[in-house]
């Protein structure tokens, strides 16, 4: 009886032949640990960084035969039309500017902002005018102040 037991052992063990199988376990958790990383990081990257804009040389625009509406805000905040010597109140700035162009919403507004002024106040005027129903408005640079004034001070 002895024999027949050490005779089945060895005939199991022929039997069993090496798993050929890859273990992917590994390498799904580091896939999905990989994803929380960069799930919780890519809004990080895209918002909430606290940056000083440079300035930059920008390429004049086409010049055109029409002559564009300038606005002005300046450094205390006043806004401006054209070469006028008097501050234009906010509400007024619309219907003025759709007056002085004749009802063309497509003209060109050009915005110039001093450098000092609060960025919300140059935003609420290219704001005004989108909903005046400007279609072309532009921001005006220095365009050689980048070459002057690398730092923007």
């Amino acid at each position: 009886m002895a024999t027949l037991i050490k005779a089945n052992r060895h005939r199991g063990r022929k039997r069993r032949q090496p798993i050929a199988e890859i273990n992917v376990t590994p390498f799904v958790d580091v896939m999905l640990v990989l994803l929380v990383v960069f799930m919780i990081t890519a809004p990080m990257l895209a918002t909430g960084v606290p940056v000083d804009l440079p300035k930059t040389k920008a390429s004049p625009l086409p010049s055109s035969d029409e002559q564009p509406l300038v606005v002005t805000v300046d450094k205390s905040g006043q806004v401006f039309v054209g070469g006028q010597e008097e501050p234009v109140e906010m509400a007024r700035l619309a219907p003025m500017l759709t007056a002085v162009a004749q009802e063309n919403l497509e003209k060109r507004v050009y915005v110039r902002g001093d450098r000092d002024v609060a960025y919300g106040r140059v935003m609420a005027v290219l704001s005004l005018l989108q909903t005046a129903g400007f279609t072309n408005a532009a921001m005006v640079v220095d365009p050689n102040s980048a070459s002057r004034d690398p730092e923007g001070g």
